[in-house]
């Protein structure tokens, strides 16, 4: 069973239903306890639009500490776009404080006239850490998938690095450390590859 947040900015519908697709069992959860009654192996914390509603919405429901609490078990997590951009310290996007789980920033895009922000559309990604588990039977160069975001983050250790795509330069497209994964796309828009995503966590989280 893998359980996903409701903070209430994220397509619910297309995670359970990538997550179902790969024969994983998503739990809506929307509160510490709700966590705590199932017996979840992974969680997974989508969000789509502000970061700050996101963010705001885990500090209310109490969340953000069983997030941090989480990942420092080194339980099996997911971050997806606004998911991945608060496990950092802060974001331009309104001088937003993150969750503070992994040191670094989270900037707007600041790209030549042709470039158009939000990036939107889809990008090809190169894995850096090829031999991670949530990269499995993927290529390590040359996947695509699916991204709508305006700001990008860049942490402090470059060895969080899980991939990287390009757009008028690198930025981080994943990262991933021990058993806690976030990508900066989004994988239950990018068909077959993205299922191919969430079935390597899903694996991840089965032990």
């Amino acid at each position: 069973m893998i359980a996903v947040v409701d903070n209430g900015i994220c397509n619910l519908r297309s995670v359970t239903k990538a997550l179902e697709a790969v024969g994983a069992q998503p739990h809506v959860i929307r509160t510490p306890a709700e966590l705590e009654a199932i017996s979840a192996t992974g969680l997974v914390l989508p969000g789509v639009g502000a970061l700050r509603d996101c963010v705001a919405s885990l500090r209310a429901t109490g969340l953000a500490d069983s997030v941090r609490e989480w990942i420092a078990a080194d339980r099996p997590f997911l971050g997806v776009c606004l998911g991945m951009q608060a496990l950092f310290e802060r974001s331009e996007e309104g001088g937003v404080e993150g969750l503070g789980i992994f040191p670094g920033e989270v900037k707007r895009f600041r790209l030549p006239p042709e470039f158009k922000v939000p990036h939107m559309g889809w990008n090809t990604v190169r894995f850096t850490q090829a031999d991670s588990p949530l990269a499995a039977d993927l290529a390590t160069e040359g996947e695509s998938f699916y991204f709508v975001h305006s700001y990008h983050c860049v942490p402090a250790d470059s060895q969080l690095v899980l991939a990287q795509a390009d757009y008028a330069g690198p930025f981080t497209a994943a990262i991933a450390r021990g058993r806690c994964f976030a990508t900066q796309f989004h994988p239950e828009k990018s068909q077959a590859k993205g299922l191919q995503i969430y079935r390597n966590f899903a694996r991840v989280a089965a032990g």
